[in-house]
């Protein structure tokens, strides 16, 4: 019940600075930028947003291999694209997609739930890796190029960055140091099983791929920032298709405003795209009234490709979750025998 009223509550936000960004806009501006865009650019830029989540789903894979499940990309698709419309649709659910992916992995794929949970964290190590490097440098160039904003987007920007950026070093310090991180919580909570088994257990897995598989550590990398670049790319010609030309590190800098959005637990970034995007196109003398247009494209788009994730998880998830009660009703059955 708390999920679906935050749900709603992040849908009423989005909605209402939407509502304000289109307001501030107007809708005649808007109009005429979306009578440039045409039917094919629309065709370009949903097969960009399918590419972009192909090399996402790639990047899994060779994680998966390095764990020795070496599964055909053509079976895991249906399980990535449905954990992505879990992420993008229902950001409140934390852990959601994630979760979603590690049990998929464990019933059609007969892997170990916590193998699967190890390689999802691994996929969004690297993830969170690359669109971190895409909002600093975005961030460097924007700043170097319009001065400094105003001094609570400022204050925003640098501590958001410097807490994911901090959080990550301290991440990739540990993994290559051989030190624990998991066994901080577990002094907390010293009598929590979980805690002081499986999370352990996950943390060693997690640092031993990034010890000593530095092959498949260095591709899934690689892959994470092709990803980066296809989107950077969709981003550049998105606004070339709305009529207006841009320089790669002013594409880069609105790429890594879309990124920072992804961070606030809001469905499609609805509204908050809107906002920091109409700032960010304005400052870099875009102009406001294109932005609105720019983020409705592009979460047109997502919003499409994770509508077939959404059909995806209702074939996997209803079968996943009548395999689960019927697991759990037969054990009982057993118990009364």
């Amino acid at each position: 019940m708390k999920k679906v009223l935050l749900f709603f509550v992040s849908l009423f936000v989005g909605i209402a600075l939407f509502v304000g960004v289109i307001r501030f806009v107007g809708w005649e501006e808007i109009g005429f930028s979306l009578r440039i865009f045409t039917g094919w650019q629309g065709l370009v830029i949903f097969c960009l947003s399918l590419l972009v989540l192909f090399f996402g789903m790639w990047k899994w894979k060779i994680i998966l291999k390095s764990q020795g499940y070496d599964i055909p990309k053509r079976k895991l698709i249906a399980p990535y694209l449905a954990g992505f419309s879990l992420i993008y649709l229902f950001p409140m659910l934390i852990l959601g997609g994630e979760i979603f992916r590690s049990y998929i992995l464990k019933e059609k794929f007969n892997m170990p739930l916590r193998k699967g949970i190890v390689s999802v964290a691994i996929d969004k190590i690297l993830e969170g890796t690359s669109f971190l490097v895409a909002i600093i440098v975005g961030t460097v160039f924007f700043l170097l190029k319009i001065g400094l904003p105003p001094k609570n987007l400022t204050i925003l920007l640098g501590l958001v960055t410097l807490s994911l950026s901090a959080l990550t070093g301290f991440f990739y310090f540990k993994s290559f140091k051989k030190q624990s991180i998991a066994k901080i919580f577990t002094k907390i909570a010293k009598k929590n099983r979980f805690l002081n088994g499986e999370v352990l257990e996950i943390e060693k897995e997690i640092f031993r791929f990034f010890r000593a598989n530095k092959r498949a550590f260095w591709e899934g990398m690689g892959l994470a920032f092709v990803r980066v670049a296809v989107t950077w790319a969709r981003c550049w010609l998105l606004i070339f298709f709305l009529g207006k030309t841009v320089g790669a590190f002013s594409a880069l800098s609105i790429l890594g405003f879309y990124y920072f959005v992804l961070f606030i637990p809001i469905t499609a970034a609805l509204g908050t795209h809107e906002v920091i995007q109409t700032f960010s196109f304005s400052a870099l003398g875009i102009g406001a009234g294109l932005a609105p247009v720019f983020t409705m494209i592009q979460r047109a788009a997502e919003v499409a490709v994770a509508l077939v994730g959404i059909v995806l998880f209702f074939r996997y998830g209803v079968g996943l979750i009548k395999t689960v009660l019927f697991r759990k009703m037969g054990g009982l059955l057993g118990k009364e025998e």
